[in-house]
């Protein structure tokens, strides 16, 4: 879940815009080729940024939490969405295939052990990458929880937060005919994978609008259409990996597996009105998880942008360059 920050940011939080000093683009195998950038400091502490989703991309506000003096930050487009391709592909593309990326990049860019930086989705990928290579992890900096279970996908696409959003969910829901409406994630699936492009698009713009208009606490109703091939990738991606469970051997994996990051320390903030991925599962994560702090940040939703979040994620990262 997630998108790239928008332009309703908390700028007087961030640090200043910073430009990449290498772009490039990895041959990840399967037909792939992943969008890298690395920006800050060439010989700075390493942090990798994973992104949400699954297809939201990176974006240059995703530079700004990290002091670039200190900071050598690596960022990347997930497979089939933003720079990398091909385009909205869900071919070869799974949590398996992310990980194995993200330790390409690892071993490409000679890092041993790196800050792991992840919100919503990109928590989640944090978390598995994390109890998969436990050894390559110093820090985990976690924003906007989501573990990839069941419960969490009932409650959005199921009617939970359209309880909340009534008439956003109507819509969301209303594109479906009655008969299909018990099995949303698998309705989109039909239309966003139905081969007509145009079908495809419009569905996928549903898909990406229910997911937008509940992101920020300021919001009070859909905003604009987003951009078609944006919303294509997010939706497709999206669609994807919620009807495959994530991937994982079973519901409430990463739960399973936390003792394997158990000596990994880490920071967690969630808004606390956080209607995409609600505060239970952080405070779980938390409770389960010996070596995390949990920052709740009051009057704040899921956005990345959203001021309260961003204030407590620079502070989280200053915090780690004062520690050293």
């Amino acid at each position: 879940m997630d998108r790239p920050a928008g332009k309703k940011g908390a700028s007087h939080f961030l640090y200043p815009p910073i430009d990449p000093f290498d772009q490039r683009i990895l041959d990840v195998g399967d037909g792939h080729r992943v969008y890298m950038e690395q920006c800050g400091s060439p010989h700075g502490e390493p942090v990798v940024v994973l992104h949400g989703g699954p297809g939201g991309g990176c974006s240059p506000a995703m530079r700004r939490y990290f002091d670039p003096s200190h900071y050598r930050v690596i960022l990347f487009d997930q497979r089939g969405c933003g720079r990398s391709r091909p385009h909205a592909s869900v071919e070869a593309n799974t949590t398996w295939h992310l990980v194995q990326d993200i330790e390409l990049i690892r071993e490409t860019l000679g890092i041993d052990r790196w800050i792991v930086f992840g919100g919503s989705w990109g928590a989640t990928l944090a978390l598995i990458y994390a109890i998969q290579h436990p050894e390559r992890v110093r820090h985990l900096a976690l924003r906007g929880v989501f573990m990839m279970t069941e419960a969490e996908l009932r409650w959005f696409y199921g009617g939970g937060a359209g309880a909340f959003w009534p008439d956003v969910w109507k819509h969301f829901a209303g594109m479906i005919p009655t008969d299909e409406q018990d099995d949303l994630i698998a309705a989109y699936a039909r239309r966003l994978f139905s081969g007509d492009l145009q079908t495809e698009t419009r569905y996928a713009r549903a898909w990406a609008s229910w997911e937008n208009t509940l992101a920020s606490i300021a919001n009070d109703g859909p905003g604009g259409d987003s951009p078609a091939e944006y919303a294509r990738a997010f939706a497709r991606l999206e669609n994807h990996y919620f009807s495959n469970h994530g991937f994982l051997e079973h519901d409430n994996w990463i739960e399973a597996n936390l003792d394997r990051i158990a000596d990994i320390p880490g920071t967690i903030v969630q808004g606390r009105y956080d209607m995409i991925c609600p505060p239970a599962a952080a405070y779980r994560l938390n409770a389960k998880w010996p070596r995390s702090v949990l920052r709740f940040v009051p009057r704040a939703g899921h956005a990345l942008s959203e001021p309260g979040i961003s204030a407590e994620l620079v502070r989280t990262m200053d915090t780690l360059r004062r520690a050293g």
